[in-house]
């Protein structure tokens, strides 16, 4: 956790200043959104959307620790049992993998950056807020949000960093159990307190 947790802060605050640039740059829409606790009262389905969708990125990083685990750990120790053209193809298959999880990470980041930033650039202009208004109201349940849902991404880049690919799958375990509760009550905190911030803000 020494390892994991400051690198998952450091991604999430990165993301987070992404989605503030993305938010300034942005021409914001002008076709109303709801805003649930703004628009009109937060309910518990709004509440499971949020989990549903923290726990599709939290499945996604878990899985590519789980592939860092195969790609580092498992296919190694199959290609040395293995001869010829085979065990080429073994050999380079966990190399290739492990690139193609750094980019679909990436370009996951990036997507993220730019669908989030371009939507808070209109729930600014909606509630006629700045973008920095808006990231201040939300920072309180996004940072821990997003810090536990990077983390199974931090054990991934410290394992890669450190070629320790046996320990990934203890690792994915770990950081899930982690990561759960804190996506519970940051959602929780996102539907029913952060409203109330934004409304107050917006007076």
């Amino acid at each position: 956790m020494r390892a994991w947790l400051p690198l998952s802060v450091g991604i999430a605050i990165a993301l987070l200043v992404a989605t503030w640039l993305v938010a300034e740059l942005t021409t914001p829409d002008i076709t109303l959104l709801r805003i649930p606790g703004v628009t009109d009262a937060a309910t518990a389905g709004d509440y499971g959307q949020v989990l549903y969708r923290n726990g599709l990125v939290l499945a996604l990083h878990a899985m590519a620790c789980v592939a860092g685990f195969m790609a580092g750990s498992s296919l190694p120790l199959a290609a040395a049992s293995r001869s010829g053209l085979d065990r080429w193809v073994h050999e380079q298959a966990g190399p290739a993998a492990i690139a193609f999880v750094a980019c679909a990470t990436i370009f996951s980041l990036t997507t993220q950056a730019y669908i989030i930033g371009g939507t808070a650039a209109t729930f600014a202009r909606q509630l006629e807020l700045s973008p920095a208004e808006l990231m201040l109201a939300v920072t309180p349940h996004a940072l821990p949000e997003l810090i536990a849902l990077f983390l199974p991404l931090a054990a991934w880049l410290v394992a890669s960093r450190r070629r320790r690919f046996d320990e990934l799958l203890a690792a994915t375990a770990v950081t899930v159990t982690i990561a759960v509760p804190v996506l519970l009550a940051s959602a929780a905190i996102e539907v029913w307190v952060a409203p109330q911030l934004l409304a107050a803000l917006a007076g």
